[in-house]
């Protein structure tokens, strides 16, 4: 079971590629935004003040800006509309802080609009939080239980197998909410860099470093789907083992 016991369990295997792509993208996004967190943007303007721009010109003067600890917690919460700017970006006038402002007001404007893939998003997000925590449970559960019948040398696997399947079932709903969130962050960083130019926000040739702040931090979506799918991958190369 998951190689406890038994010996090396090589369906690990699966999982280097993603873990190494993991490792990448978050030294890429931390190297990017430290190095244009460095440089300031030529107009002078904060995160802050950007995000503000942009929320002004979509008819969304009733989010607000609040600043929030941390370093790159930056988040649109769309219980209470509020756009939360953390303390590398809120303030500074940095190039990457009026990158990731406009990005966060991007998720705003995909909420007042009804961006139908952050729309289904966070529909799915409180299944997402129990399949999240449930299933590692039902699935180790269910080798643990398929194991100790076939070590008794009974037959008796059923309730095994029925854990197991509805842990992968769970996991799948994992998976899909890695999935539906690449278009909703891609989508917002496309948006932003597009805003930046039309409001001139910055210059011309600060745009490409916004873009490379946008772009890297978008890899680490696509190494948290990856490292989805191998996880389900090797699951399912132990269901076929067992």
């Amino acid at each position: 079971m998951f190689g406890l016991g038994y010996g090396f369990d090589t369906s690990i295997i699966v999982l280097i590629p993603a873990i190494i792509f993991t490792i990448w993208a978050q030294a890429k996004v931390n190297g990017t935004f430290r190095r244009y967190s460095g440089i300031r943007n030529s107009r002078g303007i904060t995160g802050a003040q950007a995000a503000r721009v942009v929320l002004d010109s979509n008819g969304l003067q009733n989010v607000e800006i609040r600043h929030i600890s941390g370093n790159l917690t930056d988040h649109y919460n769309p219980a209470n509309r509020t756009l939360n700017l953390s303390d590398s970006v809120c303030n500074s006038d940095s190039i990457a802080a009026v990158g990731v402002a406009c990005h966060e007001a991007g998720h705003a404007i995909q909420h007042s609009r009804h961006y139908v893939p952050l729309v289904v998003r966070n529909s799915i997000v409180p299944v997402v939080n129990i399949a999240s925590g449930l299933s590692w449970i039902l699935i180790i559960a269910g080798i643990a239980l398929t194991a100790g019948y076939q070590g008794a040398g009974g037959s008796g696997t059923g309730l095994g197998n029925f854990l197991f399947n509805i842990g992968v079932i769970a996991f799948v709903a994992v998976v899909f909410f890695h999935l539906i969130t690449l278009p909703v962050e891609f989508n917002a960083s496309n948006r932003a860099i597009r805003l930046i130019r039309e409001y001139q926000l910055v210059d011309g040739d600060e745009i490409n470093g916004a873009r490379r702040v946008l772009r890297a931090a978008a890899m680490t979506y696509v190494a948290a789907l990856a490292s989805a799918v191998a996880n389900l991958i090797r699951i399912l190369l132990i269901r076929g083992r067992n």
